[in-house]
């Protein structure tokens, strides 16, 4: 069973184990609707290289850059076993930012993603990714909680 409700669904993800469900989930709308997964994995690069930083900073990025490369290929591997067709997308900027970027440029049908769970100052200071995505996208956002209890 298919529908033509969603052909391109992206899927946001830091690589945490929040996120596990955030996936999950959008595989199985995609399955249901035969869509195509892309897999989004932002390096935040603005918030941890600054521009005055010069030290060791191109060695920060490569080492970042790999990180997402593991995180994407494990992510990649797990969508095909379940027969999802799926895309690598590595972007860098401020995830937010670059999760809209994709998403309203490439015609996506939906965005799935997970909430880090950030509270208190730490929160207010910074922000939540979702919770900017949910505010400025033009495409529908489903946000898919951990249900974990935090710590």
């Amino acid at each position: 069973m298919s529908s033509d409700l969603y052909q391109n669904i992206v899927i946001a993800t830091d690589g945490s184990a929040n996120s596990q469900r955030a996936i999950s989930c959008g595989i199985k709308i995609a399955k249901l609707s035969g869509a195509t997964v892309h897999v989004l994995y932002v390096l935040d690069t603005p918030s941890v290289i600054s521009e005055a930083w010069t030290a060791g900073k191109e060695m920060l990025h490569e080492i970042m850059m790999n990180d997402g490369k593991k995180v994407m290929s494990k992510i990649k591997k797990s969508i095909e076993d379940s027969g999802v067709e799926v895309k690598e997308v590595l972007l860098e900027g401020h995830p937010s930012d670059e999760i809209i970027n994709f998403a309203e440029k490439n015609n996506m049908d939906l965005i799935v993603m997970g909430t880090l769970g950030k509270t208190g100052l730490e929160r207010f200071l910074m922000g939540s990714v979702a919770e900017k995505v949910v505010k400025c996208s033009k495409v529908p956002v489903l946000v898919v909680r951990n249900l974990s209890p935090e710590k």
